[in-house]
């Protein structure tokens, strides 16, 4: 007598750690999830700050790709340039002491930031008393004038 074939039971903890799927993207997926542009990300990628793995002429994006995009994005949206930015993501992944040394960095970079919006705001407040003065006297020169047509 034959028997049926069998399929195999459901992995358990016994077995041992199932393999891990690692989660990847396409460059469409990430631009919406980040909402840019395709070809901002190409951008990043031809920077170096990404490294998308290929297949053809697909680009797939892994976990780390996601997360240094999220990472660029924030730091151009706090002013960081580019250089700035590669700078702190190259030293996390050069360095085995690359989180310690990248928020050193990082803080670094975020002290000359706020220094540099200090001094603007210094510069905005100057030119705002400027406008004020030259506004100032305009206004005394034409009240002077008074009724006079031009």
């Amino acid at each position: 007598m034959t028997q049926p074939p069998s399929t195999p039971a459901p992995a358990t903890a016994q077995d041992g750690p199932l393999p891990r799927q690692r989660r990847t993207y396409s460059i469409g997926e990430l631009a919406k999830m980040f909402e840019v542009t395709t070809r901002t990300i190409r951008f990043y990628e031809q920077e170096g700050l990404l490294a998308p793995e290929r297949r053809g002429q697909t680009r797939i994006y892994n976990e780390k790709d996601r997360v240094r995009l999220k990472l660029t994005l924030r730091g151009k949206r706090l002013g960081f340039s580019l250089a700035e930015i590669r700078e702190v993501v190259m030293m996390y992944d050069a360095m085995p002491d690359g989180n310690r040394r990248q928020l050193r960095r990082l803080l670094e970079i975020l002290a000359d930031k706020r220094a540099n919006l200090e001094r603007q705001l210094e510069d905005i407040r100057l030119m705002q008393l400027e406008l004020d003065d030259v506004e100032r006297r305009a206004r005394d020169v034409l009240a002077s004038l008074g009724d006079q047509k031009d």
